[in-house]
């Protein structure tokens, strides 16, 4: 039996981040896939980030992680969606090359010093004191004292088209058997969720000239603080519809659709339905938004973005060739659901540590999450704590105050889902103060104590923080009241000043920006637009952000009441019985995630929080 300090169950985007945080704490790691071939794979869209995922994807990187650094170099087309909407909400996407995501996140791994990759299929897993044992089909044992689970959808998974149902995972990659049922056996409650993908398209059999073009943003900088070069655009995307004819066709047809007919047991995800939901859940739609993605650089296949669908592939068909520009399509995959076994959130601590079992993390869709960004989140957060674990420090929990990440992770913990759980802006309710331009000033102190942030990475931060003070001083600049600034605010529609003014309270005005003071002054040229526009946002949106903070700091005298692990929550008189076993389960570390538990109210926490310290003062 080999021994290793760690062992990383999967190497899909959980996985990998794991993986590479507890080799670069100084780690001994093993991760085990079942394909080698299956590394970091985009199995569903080719993209990276996206609304509120661009978030996830930055504060990734600002940790130290590896996703936001392999999309960027991977990148096909880059976007800031939301760009007519206020930053709190602005996320970057990132069409990625899918192969070559593949291959650069896999020479990563094999290039980590501390880190072994290793092809094999996980069967079994017990427990020996502190000692956790996995086997494997082929029968090799390996011990570690810490294990991070990162399946993905891989477990038990079963690919749905029409009447067909195959035991394989995405895109035929082989599935994992066996290794729910292990689970089981350490107690762990299991629940069945489902997803899918849409058909591909051969490039030769679109009509793009009945298309939109959707091109990508010029002069944008990638995901990564480390990326020194700005993304180029190297492909299209394009708008189509589908038209009533498309949705004539579901409708004759729902009785076939697994999705509808009740033949898929597993809960979808809400925000990213089949098609066939969404033509009879919006029933009043007379079409239906769809994309088509360059899936990468050397293959002619296209991705159509909204068009998930678990129908029999003579159907799919029809409906593909009923969208605008896609009457002479060549399918080259045929879209499909697919149904996998996961564990159930509140199972685990907010450090993604199993409650039951010390030393054993959990990660990504494994958690009942959705998407590759959230997988990725966890992933890294994972590794920490696993790495913490082995050094026998305190465990890192990130605040939703802190990063989407916290938010993310506070969710499916305390609230749990019944449904592939999607991060989104909207979650979060310090958004204006988890902005993804503002990532690496959140966290990357955090990667940097816990040993993730290189010296290099933490030189470029340290540079950035010292230049975004530059410029903030030399806003303090007073310009003397003249024509020259007379005729500024007039240009801008402002009421001119009375007396000589600061520029940074020229930023104040609604019409007047930090780049237009650049054009009209003639400073700040040697800054780049990036560090202008964190300044610009802090100072245009200073009284939000401070009412925000205001708001946190109330917030965290909550936080900051833990509860002890062995609360006896049953004895406590005024707590109602709902209350006493949702809090008896998921076991909140503190008052705060307390108040979140869905059936504990006001005034339960009320209660709680004088029995809680009075079981302090003893």
């Amino acid at each position: 039996m080999e021994k290793f300090d760690a062992i990383v169950i999967g190497a899909g985007h959980a996985g990998c981040e794991s993986a590479l945080a507890l080799a670069r704490m100084g780690n001994k790691t093993l991760l085990l896939t079942i394909s080698l071939d299956a590394v970091a794979f985009l199995a569903c869209n080719p993209s990276i980030g996206g609304t509120a995922k661009g978030q996830l994807v930055s504060e990734i990187d600002a940790l130290g992680g590896e996703m936001g650094i392999i999309a960027d170099k991977t990148a096909l087309q880059i976007r800031m969606l939301n760009r007519g909407k206020g930053p709190a909400v602005q996320s970057l996407r990132v069409q990625a090359d899918k192969n070559a995501y593949h291959t650069e996140m896999k020479k990563v791994l094999e290039s980590e010093k501390n880190l072994f990759l290793r092809q094999g299929e996980v069967v079994d897993i017990s427990l020996n004191g502190d000692a956790k044992i996995i086997t494997t089909s082929v029968g090799l044992k390996y011990s570690a004292k810490a294990v991070v689970f990162a399946t993905g959808v891989y477990m038990e998974s079963e690919i749905i088209i029409g009447k067909t149902r195959e035991k394989t995972g995405p895109n035929g990659f082989k599935n994992s058997s066996g290794l729910s049922s292990s689970l089981k056996k350490l107690g762990l409650k299991m629940l069945r969720f489902k997803t899918g993908t849409p058909v591909r398209i051969h490039r030769r059999s679109v009509d793009f000239s009945v298309m939109e073009e959707q091109n990508g943003d010029e002069n944008i900088s990638g995901f990564s603080y480390m990326t020194k070069e700005k993304i180029q655009n190297k492909e299209k995307c394009y708008l189509t519809y589908t038209t009533p004819t498309t949705h004539e066709i579901i409708r004759k047809n729902l009785d076939k659709a697994p999705a509808i007919s009740g033949e898929i047991v597993g809960a979808g995800p809400r925000y990213c339905p089949s098609i066939e939901t969404k033509v009879v859940r919006f029933s009043d739609k007379e079409r239906h938004q769809l994309f088509l993605e360059p899936e990468a650089e050397n293959t002619e296949e296209l991705y159509l973005q909204g068009f998930s669908t678990s129908m029999p592939a003579d159907i799919q068909k029809e409906m593909v060739e009923s969208v605008i520009g896609l009457q002479n399509a060549e399918i080259m995959r045929d879209a499909y659901a697919i149904e996998y076994d996961l564990i159930d959130p509140t199972e685990l601590n907010p450090t993604l540590e199993l409650k039951k079992v010390k030393g054993l993390f959990f990660a990504g869709q494994i958690n009942g999450t959705s998407g590759y960004e959230e997988a990725g989140a966890q992933g890294i957060i994972a590794g920490i704590n696993a790495g913490l674990y082995l050094a026998g420090k305190e465990m890192l929990v990130l605040k939703r105050s802190d990063a989407y990440i916290g938010v993310l992770i506070d969710d499916i913990v305390t609230k749990g889902t019944n449904e592939p759980y999607r991060m989104m802006t909207s979650r979060a309710e310090y958004r204006l103060l988890l902005r993804q331009d503002n990532a690496d000033l959140r966290l990357t102190e955090i990667g940097r104590k816990v040993g993730l942030v290189s010296d290099e990475r933490y030189k470029i931060f340290l540079e950035k923080k010292a230049k975004m003070k530059e410029i903030e001083e030399a806003l303090n600049t007073k310009i003397k009241l003249d024509k020259r600034l007379v005729n500024f605010y007039k240009i801008h529609n402002e009421s001119i000043p009375k007396e000589s003014v600061r520029l940074r309270d020229m930023l104040k005005r609604v019409n007047i920006n930090i780049f237009d003071i650049k054009e009209y002054f003639k400073i700040f040229d040697n800054y780049d637009y990036d560090l202008l526009e964190k300044v610009n946002i802090n100072i245009k949106y200073e009284g939000y952000l401070k009412q925000q903070e205001e708001d946190i700091e109330k917030a965290l005298a909550n936080e900051k009441l833990t509860i002890p692990t062995d609360f006896c929550y049953e004895n406590i008189k005024g707590l109602r019985e709902e209350a006493k076993e949702k809090l008896a389960v998921i076991r909140p570390l503190n008052i705060g995630q307390a108040s979140r538990i869905s059936g504990v109210s006001p005034a339960d926490i009320a209660v709680l929080s004088i029995y809680v310290k009075k079981f302090k003062k003893g």
